[in-house]
């Protein structure tokens, strides 16, 4: 297979112009008001609660200024991290690390995995719950194992509520399926707000406080690959994973949509996503698009690889192959 790479990020010439007339608007003097009634009362209000509850409300003022995070400064972001690890203080009383590592240079990552390995056991599905600190009530996973008939691709006809414990049966198959990371995310476009987007590392990835919640990028996707939050997540404290990432798991909110991120808080650091070291059968590759020495090159230089809906055109960095 020959490689061609893929194009960088391409930045959206309109959304500065955008955010500078949004933010423009919401510091007129006339939100300030509502600012105060949204928040519970007014300033008078609100500085009480900060002496009853800390920095509560001052971060509540953070919050709703916040740029998009594109757009903030190094020193802006440290204090959105900040706020992100109080409110995480706050609401599980337990210490978060919040890491904005940024994207490695000379990397674009990419995944294939081994249909003929794969034996549907679920364990990269458990791992990615625990990694990114998913929701357990209301129940969100970003990896989704369908089963198959052996010989056949056919999605309609895939089982998605198979029993585990059975697993594997000789004349199944079974196919993990997940955020592909598109090169030409349509979900990117779909976004009203610029709330995603892809990173040249070739991740795509939420700002989740600038996430507006339309799902309009939900419905862009033709893979179903994005989760929305309908209720307040639900994560036992003594299971959140405290090793987070400012674009990736660290705790999220109601009304926000999110999405597998390759794990940025581990691939940007040097390791596997959660899911490639949980597997019990190396049914998964992960690695550097961009390295020929790898092994996801290897694979792609070597099998017969295939990608789901490439008629969709969006170029995705996920490939299927069997041995």
């Amino acid at each position: 297979m020959k490689w061609s790479g893929f194009s960088k990020a391409r930045s959206n010439p309109r959304r500065k112009e955008r955010l500078l007339s949004r933010r423009s608007l919401l510091r007129r003097g006339g939100w300030l008001g509502s600012l105060g009634m949204l928040l519970g009362g007014g300033l008078a209000g609100g500085a009480r609660a900060a002496t009853d509850e800390g920095s509560a409300f001052s971060d509540s003022i953070g919050d709703f200024f916040q740029k998009q995070y594109q757009e903030m400064t190094k020193d802006e972001i440290q204090e959105a991290i900040g706020r992100i690890e109080r409110k995480a203080k706050r609401r599980y009383n337990v210490d978060i690390k919040v890491g904005d590592a940024p994207p490695p240079p000379g990397v674009v990552f990419g995944f294939a995995l081994n249909l003929s390995r794969c034996t549907g056991v679920r364990e990269c599905v458990e791992a990615c719950v625990q990694e990114n600190n998913l929701s357990r009530s209301p129940q969100v996973q970003y990896i989704r194992v369908v089963e198959l008939k052996k010989g056949s691709l056919d999605l309609h006809e895939s089982n998605h509520y198979y029993d585990t414990e059975k697993v594997p049966l000789p004349d199944k198959i079974y196919m993990p399926m997940q955020c592909v990371q598109c090169n030409n995310p349509p979900c990117v476009k779909a976004c009203p707000v610029d709330a995603t987007w892809l990173e040249p590392d070739g991740i795509v990835v939420t700002d989740y406080d600038w996430c507006i919640g339309t799902r309009a990028c939900m419905a862009a996707c033709p893979y179903s690959a994005r989760r929305f939050n309908w209720a307040d997540p639900v994560i036992p404290k003594d299971e959140i994973n405290t090793d987070t990432h400012f674009l990736g798991n660290r705790p999220r909110e109601r009304g926000v949509v999110e999405k597998c991120t390759n794990c940025i808080q581990r691939s940007r650091n040097g390791r596997n996503p959660a899911c490639v070291e949980a597997c019990p059968t190396g049914a998964r590759v992960f690695g550097n698009l961009l390295d020929p020495t790898s092994e996801i090159r290897y694979v792609l230089d070597n099998k017969r690889v295939f990608r789901l809906k490439e008629e969709a055109g969006c170029d995705p960095k996920f490939w299927y192959y069997f041995d």
